[in-house]
């Protein structure tokens, strides 16, 4: 770290000096973002991996069929990320005030919670992978390659739901990185096993699916031994501190309300970013193939890009959480206005080089120069679109920290389906064409981000928060 001293001391600098965030809550906010940036990285770079070695090995219209199923393996992972979001709110404002035992009994409830939510998922996308895919696209190769990389990837929603569980309990208590070791390692594992199968094995579409679900479930594994209490016996991998007892199952009324009552709103606003993707897949298929596969490159990479956000996110729930825990408002805003500030700063600097380099980034996911034009185009507009997505991130994050899950969950309504999907629907039925598509990616981003960003400045987050903090009861 020596070498990396002055340069970042001078970043650190150049920040304060602006008015961007102070040293100390800088320290305290990369802490806990940089591993989530990491395992952001780890976890999206599986459909990003998937994407480019499918593309690569197969073609643009195996592309078009991993986006259509894509599309559902989403839309299931947002519910669990909104779950997710209510277990790190409850764990960060228990664990601040004290209330370690009580911290623990809301991880276990939001397991059963992820048990009862993720298993009939599975069971629908295994059993009718074919009619599911087929809703989004007529191309029956495109139909064939989605349905059965729905098919085969389906156990791995249960995986991911509760490695979403364990990695934000840990958030919630201010470790980052014993999850982001878990998931980076199921990373290079799905890379490794994924090219195995579809080139060693010749396994196609399949392969990536099996490797996919595989390193999925040795995440859980791994993250499992944690969260039962024991210990790694690594340097900086830790046992969770509010771990699941091994006694019997245990169910807390007032906890499973809570976390309801917290939960549905985030996993309502997940679910709408996710539907939104169903109505712009059928709409870019009236295009072709390539359409379908540019816009999911450009979705992917700004995927990647939103990592940045998954760090900053879960800093500003469990920093504001574990303040508000502790009684201390104005600290809470002060972390959340922070955090917000350097989003934006990050955001501009990592979108400018995406932009900068669209065309060899969508190379590396579809060939020929049609496709890798159409996708360039859509890497550019997505990545400009990811500003926003960044703000709106950490706005977001504040919110979830203090209770106050509901207006994010009607800013994403009102974004997506007021804005962004009347605008998709011109593409077809005006000369916009493919225009109204561009127009749409930045629309879903603006309007919450605006919006959200509105809510946190309003301070009314601080007064909801008081319901939920550990001397509360629910009135």
């Amino acid at each position: 770290m020596g070498g990396f001293a002055r340069p970042l001391d001078a970043i650190a600098g150049v920040l304060e000096r602006f008015g961007v965030i102070d040293a100390e809550r800088l320290d305290e906010t990369v802490a806990l973002a940089w591993p989530r940036v990491l395992t952001g990285f780890a976890i999206m770079s599986k459909q990003a991996v998937d994407l480019a070695l499918v593309g690569l090995a197969v073609g643009a219209t195996a592309v078009a069929g991993l986006a259509y199923a894509g599309a559902y393996w989403q839309v299931a992972k947002f519910v669990g990320i909104g779950l997710a979001g209510g277990t790190v709110s409850l764990v960060s404002q228990n664990y601040g005030g004290g209330e370690g035992d009580r911290a623990s009994l809301v991880v276990e409830q939001s397991v059963w919670l992820a048990l009862v939510l993720s298993i009939p998922i599975v069971a629908g996308y295994w059993l009718f992978a074919t009619p599911l895919v087929g809703l989004l696209g007529s191309d029956p190769d495109a139909v064939r390659y989605g349905s059965t990389y729905l098919a085969f990837v389906a156990p791995g929603v249960l995986f991911e739901f509760l490695n979403l569980i364990a990695s934000r309990t840990y958030a919630g208590v201010g470790d980052t990185f014993t999850p982001m070791a878990m998931r980076a390692g199921g990373a290079l594992l799905n890379v490794v096993l994924s090219a195995a199968l579809i080139f060693g094995a010749g396994l196609g579409v399949a392969g990536a699916a099996i490797g996919t679900t595989v390193s999925t479930g040795v995440v859980l594994c791994l993250l499992a031994w944690g969260m039962l209490g024991r210990e790694y016996g690594l340097p900086r991998l830790g046992a969770s501190p509010v771990p699941l007892v091994r006694e019997g199952p245990r169910f807390d009324g007032v906890l499973v309300r809570q976390l309801i009552e917290v939960s549905t709103p985030l996993m309502g606003r997940r679910a709408a970013e996710g539907l939104l993707v169903f109505p712009l897949l059928w709409i870019a298929s009236s295009f072709g193939p390539v359409v379908v596969a540019a816009i999911e490159v450009g979705r992917r990479v700004r995927a990647l890009v939103n990592c940045f956000s998954w760090g900053f996110s879960i800093a500003a729930s469990t920093l504001v959480g574990q303040r508000l825990g502790a009684g201390e408002e104005r600290e809470a805003e002060a972390y959340g206005a922070a955090i917000v500030r350097l989003s934006a700063v990050v955001y501009l600097v990592v979108v400018a080089l995406v932009v900068a380099f669209a065309t060899p980034i969508a190379g590396v996911f579809v060939g020929g120069p049609e496709a890798v034009g159409a996708a360039a185009t859509f890497v550019r507009v997505a990545a400009v679109s990811a500003v926003a997505l960044g703000v709106d991130g950490s706005a977001t994050g504040v919110l979830r920290g203090a209770g106050d899950t509901r207006w994010p969950f009607l800013a994403s309504l009102i974004g997506r389906y007021a804005f962004a999907l009347p605008v998709a629907l011109l593409a077809t039925a005006t000369p916009l064409g493919v225009v109204g598509l561009y127009l749409a990616l930045l629309l879903e981003t603006l309007v919450p981000g605006v919006l959200n960003l509105r809510r946190f400045r309003t301070n009314r987050w601080k007064g909801i928060s008081r319901a939920y903090r550990p001397a509360s009861e629910p009135g």
